[in-house]
């Protein structure tokens, strides 16, 4: 709609977006943090490093976004960076909250090219998202379970086609912070039923 704030609408996807990299986050355990598949792939721990360290730069340098507390957690364990992720997100996402359609359509750096603020922090959506992807085949290479992300998985019932359910391990940033202080909580997934859960068995 013309005169309307995209900000409104890429803010509300950033509050959910940050929800499911938490989520992801929380379903891997402590000594699931050094698993590296592959010589050159990343860790979770360092996933976790990566994204806060990535996600900082950007907003920092590329949206002008300040931060207030350190870039990394002081103590890098696993319940450290959930807690420490939704403080700095949170943080930014109130800052943002703030700015107007103008300002969304105003120009920043992004790397050696010149582009808006909206375009900028729609990519930073779709970078986080793509190493949450990473992590989900983590997941599944650890055997742990795999909650619904934008939809259903093979653990929550299979397929969408086949009307598999759409089950979150946490509804908020809040629910799940409180959670993970007490071991987390781990509601029951019904698994793929008896159709295969994808496409070409």
């Amino acid at each position: 709609m013309q005169g309307s704030n995209p900000g409104s609408f890429l803010l509300e996807t950033y509050d959910t977006e940050r929800l499911k990299t938490l989520s992801i986050w929380s379903c891997f355990d402590t000594e699931d943090l050094a698993f590296r598949p592959a010589p050159r792939a990343r860790t979770p721990l360092e996933h976790m490093v990566h994204q806060c360290v990535s996600e900082d730069t950007w907003m920092r340098t590329m949206l002008g976004v300040p931060a207030s507390v350190p870039v990394l957690p002081p103590t890098e364990d696993r319940l450290s960076f959930l807690r420490h992720y939704a403080q700095t997100s949170e943080a930014r996402r109130e800052f943002l909250s703030g700015k107007d359609a103008a300002w969304w359509a105003g120009e920043g750096s992004f790397f050696d090219v010149s582009r808006s603020r909206a375009w900028i922090f729609v990519r930073r959506l779709t970078h986080s998202a793509h190493h949450r992807g990473q992590l989900t085949v983590y997941l599944r290479l650890l055997g742990r379970p795999v909650y619904s992300i934008y939809g259903p998985t093979a653990d929550t019932g299979g397929l969408f086609l086949n009307h598999a359910p759409t089950l979150y391990r946490y509804v908020s940033v809040e629910h799940l912070l409180a959670a993970e202080e007490s071991g987390g909580e781990w509601p029951p997934l019904p698994g793929p039923c008896d159709r295969p859960p994808t496409e070409r068995p």
